[in-house]
C-alpha cells in the first residue's frame, strides 16, 4: 500500500513539474512555439482531477447536510478559480448576470470545445444541474462526481430511455425548484467563426413539459484562445451574455420547433455581435498573441479579478 501511494506521489511531482517547466519554457523561449499549448493542457487536466475529487468529497458531505442539490455549483465556482491561477483563462459575464437567479430554468449555451467545462464554472447557479451523455459515468473522477451531485445522464442511442430521463428531469424541476443547464447543438462545433450547429429539441419539451422559461446564455467564438488543431492554447477573457428568459407557460409539444427555431436565431445573432466587441476579437483571433509569447505571470497580474 505504501509502494502504491509513493507511486502516486511521484507520478503527481512529475507531472506538476513537467507542467511548470513547459510553463517557463513559453514564456522564455520563442524557439518552441507550441509549449504553452501542451502546458495549459496539462495544468487543464490536472485542475479538472483535483476539482472534481474536491467535488466527490463535497458531495457527500453535502449530501449528508441535506444541500445535494448546490454541489455542482460548489465545484464549478473552485473549478473556474483553479483554472483562473493556473492557466489564466477566464470567462467573463458581461450581461445578463441576474437572469442566471431564474429558478427553477432549462439554461442553454452554445458549445464550442472541451473548454466549456470552465464556462460553466463561471456560469452555473445554484440548484441547477448538467445533462451530460450515459457514457460519462464510467470516467474516473469527473463521471463519480457528476453521479453523486444529481447529473441528468442521457442514453442519446435509446430514444425511451432518454424520454424517460427528461420525464424524471421536468418532474424533478417542478418538485424541487431545479434548474438544468442543456448543451442543445448535443456535440462541441470547434468553430473558428461565430456559428453554431443546429439544435436538437430535447431542452425545449423539457422546459415545456415542466413549464419553466428557457434562458439563453451566449459565449463568444474563442478560437484564439483555444484552437486545438493549431496547438494553441493560451490565456485570455472571453465574455459571455446570458439572454432574457424566455417563457413557455401556455406551449405544447407543437410549439417546441418554433421556439427551438427562434431561440437559436435570437443566440446566433448575439454571438455574431458579442465576437464582434474588442473582449470578443481578443478572444476570437488568432493572430491576437503569437506562441511563445505567452507570459503567464505578465498577463495575470494585468488581468482584471473576475
Amino acid at each position: 500500500m505504501n509502494f502504491i501511494l509513493l507511486y502516486l506521489l511521484r507520478l503527481v511531482l512529475a507531472y506538476v513539474t513537467a507542467t511548470i517547466t513547459l510553463f517557463l519554457l513559453s514564456a522564455l523561449s520563442l524557439a518552441l512555439p507550441y509549449t504553452s499549448f501542451f502546458a495549459r493542457l496539462l495544468s487543464s487536466y490536472l485542475s479538472l482531477v483535483v476539482c472534481a475529487t474536491y467535488g466527490v468529497l463535497a458531495s457527500i458531505l453535502l449530501r449528508v447536510a441535506g444541500y445535494h442539490r448546490i454541489s455542482q455549483y460548489v465545484t464549478a465556482r473552485s473549478f473556474k478559480w483553479v483554472m483562473y491561477f493556473s492557466t489564466g483563462v477566464v470567462f467573463d459575464i458581461v450581461e445578463g448576470v441576474e437572469h442566471l437567479n431564474t429558478r427553477p430554468c432549462v439554461i442553454i449555451g452554445n458549445h464550442q470545445s472541451e473548454l466549456d467545462v470552465l464556462l460553466l464554472g463561471t456560469i452555473f447557479p445554484p440548484y441547477c444541474s448538467v445533462t451530460a451523455k450515459s457514457s460519462l459515468k464510467l470516467v474516473p473522477f469527473l463521471g463519480w462526481f457528476m453521479a453523486l451531485s444529481g447529473t441528468v445522464f442521457i442514453d442519446r442511442s435509446n430514444r425511451t430511455d432518454a424520454l424517460k430521463a427528461f420525464e424524471g428531469a421536468a418532474e424533478e424541476m417542478k418538485r424541487e425548484r431545479q434548474s438544468v443547464f442543456i448543451f442543445p447543438e448535443g456535440t462541441r462545433s470547434y468553430a473558428r467563426r461565430p456559428e453554431m450547429g443546429a439544435f436538437k429539441k430535447g431542452a425545449f419539451h423539457l422546459a415545456v413539459k415542466a413549464g419553466v422559461p428557457v434562458v439563453p446564455m451566449v459565449c463568444s467564438n474563442y478560437w484564439g484562445v483555444l484552437g486545438a488543431k493549431e496547438w494553441r492554447f493560451r490565456a485570455g477573457r472571453i465574455p459571455v451574455k446570458v439572454l432574457p428568459p424566455i417563457p413557455t407557460v401556455g406551449l405544447t409539444p407543437a410549439d417546441v420547433e418554433e421556439l427551438t427555431r427562434t431561440t437559436r436565431d435570437a443566440m446566433l445573432r448575439e454571438l455574431e455581435t458579442l465576437t464582434a466587441s474588442p473582449l470578443g476579437q481578443k478572444a476570437a483571433k488568432a493572430a491576437a498573441v503569437q506562441p511563445g509569447e505567452e507570459d503567464l505571470a505578465r498577463l495575470a497580474t494585468t488581468m482584471k479579478t473576475p
